[in-house]
């Protein structure tokens, strides 16, 4: 499992300064003893050159990552994670409770994972193990869909670029979310480049609130995305944005929603999505919770 941290000061947390403060880098004969290369001298007609060991394994492993990086959900929305979401900008996938927030916005930290990228996930709604169960669960699906054999190397080889810190709601501030992301960049335990919110409740009295997370995002140069809830009986505001996001549309570059229709799951950008409306709408597999391929659909 990945690095977690809840409010508490648990031993996983005082675990993580341990391991910080003690870290090894690996040494040429370590990496060499893994496989990745070697820096023994190799005898070829007199002279004396270098020889590189290429662990097949190793390089399955990355063409794997290489062909997820492709298949990213927002790729397949015309758009790529760093592109629709500048530094220091916000983006939003919404969506009716049950509908599949979650597992969406756990692809796109996967995908930023792959490329070996930190994805700090603040959990307001579930405890550590749910939240990993989802990111083990949508790896699983993607494994299943893409016929991925390495699915046990591939986890071991990305866990380390997520974190889970948790809050109970009424426990979470800016203030609050600064002072634990300064203990771990400080202590060097984990400096991330995105921030996922989940479960933030969106009303009319967040204004301030995400002025101070927009500025928090900007200080530390990070792609910040939110989770919000929305709700069957709302109708969406004048500019055809949910009312969640009426007030405070102008601090979002990219906003993401996900409407059932029947049987169908649809993923429509409401905000930032490419002027190209049929590559914007695409479907959710409801039964996997993964972007659907177009060239299957």
């Amino acid at each position: 499992m990945g690095s977690v941290i809840t409010t508490e000061d648990t031993d996983e947390w005082r675990n993580a300064r341990k391991r910080a403060q003690a870290q090894p880098y690996a040494s040429p004969a370590l990496s060499a003893a893994n496989g990745h290369f070697s820096k023994k001298p190799h005898q070829t007609k007199g002279r004396r050159t270098k020889a590189r060991i290429i662990n097949l394994k190793e390089r399955n492993l990355d063409m794997l990552k290489n062909d997820l990086i492709l298949r990213n959900p927002l790729r397949l929305m015309g758009r790529e994670n760093e592109a629709i979401v500048p530094e220091g900008g916000f983006g939003a996938v919404l969506a009716r409770a049950g509908v599949g927030k979650t597992a969406l916005i756990v692809q796109v930290a996967l995908n930023t994972m792959l490329q070996q990228k930190n994805v700090l996930h603040v959990s307001l709604d579930d405890p550590v193990d749910k939240v990993n169960l989802w990111y083990q669960e949508v790896l699983n699906s993607l494994a299943h869909q893409y016929h991925m054999r390495q699915i046990k190397e591939l986890w071991e080889s990305i866990q380390m670029h997520r974190f889970i810190m948790t809050f109970k709601v009424e426990g979470f501030s800016v203030p609050k979310l600064e002072e634990r992301v300064k203990d771990l960049t400080e202590q060097q335990i984990f400096n991330p480049h995105m921030v996922i919110i989940d479960g933030l409740p969106f009303d009319e009295s967040l204004r301030i609130p995400l002025e101070g997370l927009k500025a928090f995002s900007e200080n530390h140069h990070l792609h910040l995305w939110f989770t919000v809830t929305t709700h069957r009986h709302e109708a969406p505001g004048a500019d055809g944005l949910p009312v969640q996001l009426a007030s405070v549309a102008d601090l979002f570059d990219a906003a993401i929603q996900l409407q059932p229709e029947g049987k169908k799951i649809h993923i429509r950008c409401v905000k930032g999505g490419p002027e190209d409306v049929e590559t914007c709408d695409q479907l959710l597999d409801p039964s996997t919770m993964l972007i659907q391929d177009p060239k299957k659909g």
